[in-house]
């Protein structure tokens, strides 16, 4: 078997291993070296520089590729007291929506037994993946 062959077998496994087991691209950038070391094993024909050439390939297609790909999305906290004001009603236990930093957000009230009357300031308390937890302005300061 030549070491092309080899090279080629090697950048397969590793492609299709990325799919089965994701890592962030590093096995899928490994085996495209592994592609290119293939195509230059006829000019390099000593396995271990094959092997550097891989390795330093794979390293360069890494560091690449990562800079390339855009940066998973931080989840931000709510800061305290930060008010919103509600676009509907908020009916006891019930979702409804409110107007925070310019965007309409589902929200519910942290106390399911209260009413929210339509525009109407609120205390955003946390957030439940894109739902807002908010309690009333009047609630909290009176």
């Amino acid at each position: 078997m030549s070491a092309m062959s080899i090279w080629l077998i090697i950048g397969v496994l590793l492609c299709l291993s990325e799919l089965v087991f994701p890592t962030a691209f590093v096995e899928l950038m490994m085996g495209v070296s592994a592609f290119i070391v293939a195509l230059l094993s006829g000019v390099i024909g000593t396995l271990w520089l094959q092997v550097v050439l891989w390795l330093v390939i794979s390293v360069l297609l890494i560091f690449i590729s990562q800079r390339l790909l855009p940066k998973p999305r931080r989840r931000t906290k709510i800061q305290d007291a930060v008010i919103a004001e509600t676009i509907s009603e908020i009916q006891p236990g019930q979702p409804g929506r409110v107007l925070y930093e310019g965007n309409s957000w589902r929200a519910r009230c942290d106390d399911e037994k209260l009413h929210i009357d339509a525009h109407e300031p609120v205390y955003i308390v946390r957030r439940e993946g894109t739902t807002l937890i908010v309690m009333p302005q009047n609630v909290l300061n009176g």
